[in-house]
């Protein structure tokens, strides 16, 4: 606990710190580190060699850093469609794609295949961590704390309450309590967002009829979906056959382990703006 509890303070302070304090192309570059140890993780899954896992990496951030300048995330954006069209490719495989994944639970998965799932997964999520602080840090924060809003509430409630499992053949620790806390509490989330930092609510939200009112059911699909997130990274570690996606934050594993529920929710939160 004591692991865990420094490593959560030493990341808070890293990431909030570089979100509010770095330039442009400084946020691209830390969220390059995360999208290389996540890219390393990932094929790590997918039961690459060490080798490749590095190559993989590699050749994943800087096709990252190559989106960010080529559609213009980093200046002026010049190719918003494409960059739309991504969020929606990696949202639609997030509610149908993903949920008949953890449905089927394959057991005989080629490497390859787990490899593009991996840049569809991650690469519209770099794109959404660097436009959305493009846009205000304080925006990507807010979305962000919608999964740590889940996260927590899912904990606490699950542990207090008990009762019926969620998916007990992937994640047995997770219960349908903890997901009635998460929606309940990030319910809570929403009306404290809309109700002391109304200029944060997309435009795209605030302009449907009924105004901002419609951010309690954006909160919730972006919660319904990070609980997704979670859990199809917990299949493919039991595909993998491991507890952890890899050992690099003492007390937390891997940065997969950390980013699970982020993966799905950064590509929506950024379509919901871009639209």
């Amino acid at each position: 606990m004591r692991d865990r509890v420094i490593t959560a303070l030493v990341l808070i302070c890293a990431m909030l710190g570089a979100m509010f304090l770095l330039p442009t192309i400084g946020w691209a570059l830390f969220g390059g580190i995360l999208l290389f140890g996540a890219g390393v993780e990932w094929a790590g899954l997918a039961g690459c060699p060490t080798r490749r896992r590095f190559i993989f990496g590699v050749l994943l951030t800087v096709a990252g850093l190559l989106w960010a300048f080529a559609t213009g995330l980093l200046t002026d954006m010049h190719h918003p469609e494409a960059v739309s069209a991504a969020y929606a490719i990696a949202t639609l495989f997030w509610f149908l794609g993903a949920p008949l994944w953890l449905r089927a639970r394959p057991q005989k998965l080629s490497v390859p295949l787990l490899l593009m799932v991996g840049v569809l997964v991650l690469l519209p999520t770099y794109s959404a961590l660097v436009q959305l602080r493009e846009i205000h840090p304080a925006t990507l924060l807010l979305f962000l704390g919608t999964v740590w809003v889940s996260d927590i509430a899912a904990y606490f409630s699950g542990r207090h309450f008990g009762g019926r499992k969620l998916a007990p053949a992937i994640s047995p620790g997770k219960t349908w309590a903890g997901v009635y806390g998460a929606f309940v509490a990030t319910a809570v989330y929403a009306w404290l967002w809309i109700t002391l930092l109304p200029r944060f609510v997309p435009t795209s939200v605030s302009e449907l009829p009924g105004g901002n009112l419609w951010m309690f059911a954006c909160i919730a699909a972006l919660t319904a979906i990070a609980i997704v997130g979670d859990l199809f990274e917990s299949v493919l570690k039991r595909h993998a056959g491991v507890k952890d996606s890899g050992n690099l934050l003492p007390g937390h594993g891997g940065v997969l382990d950390r980013i699970d529920a982020v993966l799905p929710v950064l590509p929506l939160a950024a379509l919901m703006v871009s639209l």
